[in-house]
């Protein structure tokens, strides 16, 4: 009868050592679970050897400069094994500003080293799950930390589909009516905490609208269409850096043109493939029109996210499509990929 071994991985060297005392008939079975068993060390091997390095890689993301690190470069989809939309500023080891908290975030947050205290300031495109689910999560975080100094939050406004930022923000941490108002100390005047969330609601326009500074970074905005959806898309500008999110949108009013002209680093989200139609064409850029508005902007550096399992293994052709229209560097990203600005 053959054993089952259901514990750890047998000893490679013991085994041996069985081989040196068996029945010769016993021998050659003895010698093939060694050699599997010396296989199946230097398989775990490689695998923990390959966790290290990814978890220092991404604890390492923007130690020096400027960078941005992917948090979630996925949609709302589970299949595509990605967190969903967020995007992590680093200046100099600091994590500066969060762009959106989309499911799965907060886990890809902790594995970036990141703090929630080190934040100036939280952004939001729009209040779609896949890019917001996390942020209750995240706040829940910053309770546990130092912070003491109140955190900025700027979204949309909202209208009879989406609540506005500071609806979205009440209805978590509100202290009547919120999910969580356990936690209203953090944003109810008068009530005792460490440090205030401070939301405040962006109408947006065709134009580059300041909205935030603190120290050498700025921060402006753009209204894009994403359906019936309010959203923005937002330009980070840090130190001699620019780096602009374009957020779901299908790229008309021209707006976000505007917005990432001479941009160092573009994040644009590639949703749909360049065949779309319908309403996930209404919704969201194909790769011509992303490819139009990096080359009419003029940006450096393109990189692509929210892809979604409709986009995945079409990185060809959607490399193809905005090549005709955009002779910069184009990367797609991926969970915790740190891109530094140059």
């Amino acid at each position: 009868m053959t054993r089952r071994y259901l514990g750890k991985p047998e000893n490679p060297w013991g085994l041996l050592f069985q081989a040196s005392s068996a029945p010769l008939f016993g021998i050659a079975l003895i010698i093939r679970r060694f050699l599997g068993a010396m296989r199946l060390h230097h398989l775990v091997s490689v695998y923990l050897n390959c966790a290290i390095l990814a978890a220092a890689a991404a604890q390492s993301c923007g130690s020096e400069g400027v960078a941005v690190q992917v948090l979630g470069s996925g949609g709302p989809e589970l299949q595509d094994k990605r967190a969903s939309s967020s995007y992590l500023v680093w200046e100099d080891g600091r994590a500066r500003a969060l762009v959106d908290a989309g499911g799965g975030s907060a886990l890809r947050f902790g594995e970036s080293g990141a703090q929630m205290s080190q934040l100036d300031v939280l952004l939001f495109t729009h209040f779609h799950v896949d890019h917001s689910a996390d942020f209750p999560a995240l706040i829940k975080s910053s309770w546990f930390e130092d912070r003491t100094r109140p955190l900025p939050i700027y979204g949309p406004v909202g209208n009879d589909f989406m609540p506005s930022t500071t609806e979205f923000v009440n209805d978590f941490f509100g202290e009547k009516r919120g999910a969580y108002r356990y936690l209203s100390e953090l944003l109810v005047p008068g009530e005792k905490s460490s440090y205030k969330i401070l939301p405040h609601n962006v109408v947006g326009s065709t134009k580059p609208t300041a909205v935030f500074r603190s120290g050498d970074l700025a921060v402006s905005a753009v209204r894009v269409v994403h359906g019936q959806v309010p959203a923005l898309a937002w330009r980070i500008e840090l130190g001699n850096k620019v780096i602009v999110f374009s957020g779901d949108t299908n790229g008309e009013d021209g707006g976000l043109t505007q917005l990432a002209t001479n941009a160092d680093l573009f994040i644009a989200h590639n949703a749909v493939p360049e065949d779309a139609a319908g309403i996930e064409r209404s919704l969201h850029m194909p790769p011509s029109i992303i490819g139009q508005i990096a080359g009419n902007a003029h940006v450096r550096h393109l990189v692509l996210s929210h892809r979604m399992l409709r986009t995945l293994g079409t990185e060809n052709q959607t490399q193809s499509e905005i090549k005709k229209r955009f002779s910069g560097p184009v990367e797609f990203a991926n969970d915790l990929d740190c891109f530094p600005v140059r």
